[in-house]
């Protein structure tokens, strides 16, 4: 079921830790952002598109984790855009015989058998310099940075006020950092700093999980994401509600422990 979340801008979510998939519609047909999960979540995406008489004329994925580069073969041909890292990225994980087996391992059990693998991750890399997408719809400017994953993008789709964040600023998840990077609390900082340059202009932001957050928590979501990255770099106790007692799922306070003894051990 899509939800209307600014003129123009839908959102589809998803079972699985309420992924966000994102649809702008432009000219001639929409964007299509982070499309997910399910064979038969995006078999419906596609289904809904094709009652709105919307095609798909491109595609974006923010980042290269699985979940973001999935594809359904109704969506069609279009062009699916990366950021040049993240088209890097995933095609070096593509390059190895046993992909398959590597990324069938990270699957959630629960989903395992519902989610395809045929048409993953691949994407169309952006000029490294490239400050829009290329697509016949609202301006959607390209924030690229090095948080959580290689290549990561956020997507401001400056006419309508909405930043598409990707695997951040999530009011259900704390910040995943990129634990392979040479300085990730740095780098993760610096994202959050690039938000904070553009939350003028932003009404609405969509999470890659989470709840869509609108005026002042857009904002609210940054100071908590820099407020949990600090006290991880401090060494300092988080009183993080995502990572607490109440955290909205289970396995988060172990990765929690698990991801601040990587960054300080």
């Amino acid at each position: 079921m899509l939800r209307r979340v600014a003129e123009g801008v839908l959102v589809h979510e998803s079972e699985f830790i309420q992924s966000n998939s994102v649809i702008v519609q432009g000219a001639t047909g929409v964007l299509l952002i982070d499309p997910g999960i399910t064979v038969a979540e995006m078999a419906d995406l596609a289904n809904d598109l094709r009652e709105l008489d919307q095609p798909v004329v491109a595609g974006f994925s923010t980042h290269p984790d699985w979940d973001h580069v999935l594809w359904h073969a109704e969506f069609g041909d279009a062009p699916r855009y990366g950021t040049a890292r993240c088209a890097a990225s995933i095609r070096d994980q593509l390059s190895h015989t046993d992909w398959n087996d590597r990324i069938a391992e990270g699957l959630p059990p629960e989903y395992a058998d519902e989610i395809s693998m045929e048409l993953l991750g691949l994407i169309t890399a952006l000029r490294p310099d490239a400050e829009f997408v290329p697509w016949d719809g609202p301006r959607v400017r390209v924030i690229e940075h090095r948080a959580h994953a290689p290549g990561h993008a956020a997507l401001l789709i400056t006419e309508r006020g909405v930043l598409v964040a990707g695997d951040m600023l999530s009011d259900i998840l704390m910040p995943f950092l990129d634990l392979e990077a040479a300085t990730p609390i740095d780098d993760y900082l610096a994202a959050l700093q690039l938000f904070d340059s553009v939350a003028d202009d932003v009404d609405v932001v969509v999470p890659g999980h989470g709840s869509v957050g609108r005026g002042e928590e857009v904002r609210a979501r940054i100071e908590q994401d820099r407020a949990y990255v600090i006290a991880v770099r401090d060494g300092a106790d988080s009183d993080d509600p995502r990572v607490g007692p109440s955290a909205p799922l289970e396995w988060l306070p172990d990765i929690h422990r698990w991801q601040v003894e990587r960054l300080t051990g």
